[in-house]
């Protein structure tokens, strides 16, 4: 895999790359995606045997401007011009009814299609010179914890993609939030940094989701997972759970029992979202035999971050006593 930089001659190679109808990955302000041409199935099929994605499961396409909504949707409310023009460039996706030039392998043979401007230079220079939408998930295999830096990528998708460029660590470090707008109420499929709380500024929503609302990435109830056995444990709890296991713990606080490693997790969701997938890689390397994460608080700033919290650990159960989960994922 070419490990590129963000200097011109190396976008240019990876540009050149895009063009051929290869993946390649690219930094964008909340994870790292494996990007390609969303107007080429071959490209967009290369997507999926490298991430090893379901055929099902819908892309997000990147585009350079609200201005390119109209080639991507057959219609647009004046509700996605209200949140475009507030959010966007930014981490906020939209779900729109699908123009029908739009291929069923970016909307997983849906009738809709997810439609985001990343705020992120590389992705935006990328695409006003290919001229037409990224299709970028998470360069990860499927399911697995999104890369935030390109030595994850490396580390996951060596083999199996032509490069990455290599833009650092992510600012957002979470996917984005998602809103369908392709109904009769505006709903939010999944939360990240644009909370519900700047949303209804703009607009109201829906509560809830409908079992008709569309697929949506990262909506399954296990991804983001690491390969380590992975549980919640509640904050400040004062017993040592599994003392025969060699335990990491990533917490605000230190246990008051041994632990193998002690992550210290930062007190505000902005920064605790920026560093947890790569404190997640680094967990998933260290050789422990089980990782526990101290539930943060329970409050509406943090629902990004207990959403992806759950679908990273296995299913809670009190059987135990001690509100950690023993159940496999």
């Amino acid at each position: 895999m070419l490990h590129l930089t963000t200097c011109a001659e190396d976008l240019s190679i990876a540009l050149n790359l895009l063009l051929a109808g290869e993946p390649v990955a690219l930094p964008f302000e909340t994870v790292y995606g494996l990007a390609a041409d969303a107007t080429n199935p071959e490209a967009l099929g290369a997507i999926f045997r490298a991430k090893g994605r379901p055929a099902d499961h819908p892309l997000i396409v990147h585009i350079a401007s609200a201005e390119h909504l109209p080639d991507w949707a057959v219609s647009v409310p004046e509700a996605a011009w209200q949140l475009a023009a507030a959010f966007w460039p930014g981490p906020l996706t939209l779900v729109l009814p699908a123009a029908r030039t739009v291929s069923p392998l970016v909307t997983g043979g849906q009738t809709t299609v997810a439609l985001r401007v990343p705020a992120h230079p590389v992705p935006q220079a990328v695409l006003r010179q290919l001229g037409r939408g990224l299709a970028a998930p998470s360069a990860n295999p499927f399911g697995q914890i999104s890369p935030t830096t390109a030595v994850h990528v490396q580390r996951h998708l060596a083999g199996k993609i032509a490069a990455v460029v290599d833009g650092g660590p992510c600012p957002v470090g979470i996917e984005s939030t998602i809103v369908d707008l392709s109904g009769q109420q505006p709903r939010i499929l999944r939360p990240g940094a644009i909370t519900t709380e700047m949303i209804v500024r703009h607009l109201p929503l829906a509560g809830g989701v409908a079992e008709t609302a569309p697929r949506v990435p990262g909506a399954l109830d296990v991804h983001y997972a690491p390969r380590t056995p992975c549980y919640l444990i509640p904050a400040g709890l004062h017993q040592a759970p599994f003392p025969e296991q060699r335990i990491g713990l990533l917490a605000q606080h230190p246990a008051d029992w041994p632990v193998a490693k002690f992550w210290p997790m930062p007190s505000q969701p902005e920064d605790y979202a920026r560093v947890l997938y790569a404190v997640l890689h680094d967990a998933d390397a260290s050789g422990c035999e089980m990782l526990l994460i101290a539930q943060p608080p329970d409050e509406p700033a943090w629902a990004a971050i207990h959403d992806r919290l759950r679908r990273a650990t296995r299913s809670p159960s009190t059987s135990a006593g001690i509100g950690v989960a023993t159940e496999p994922a």
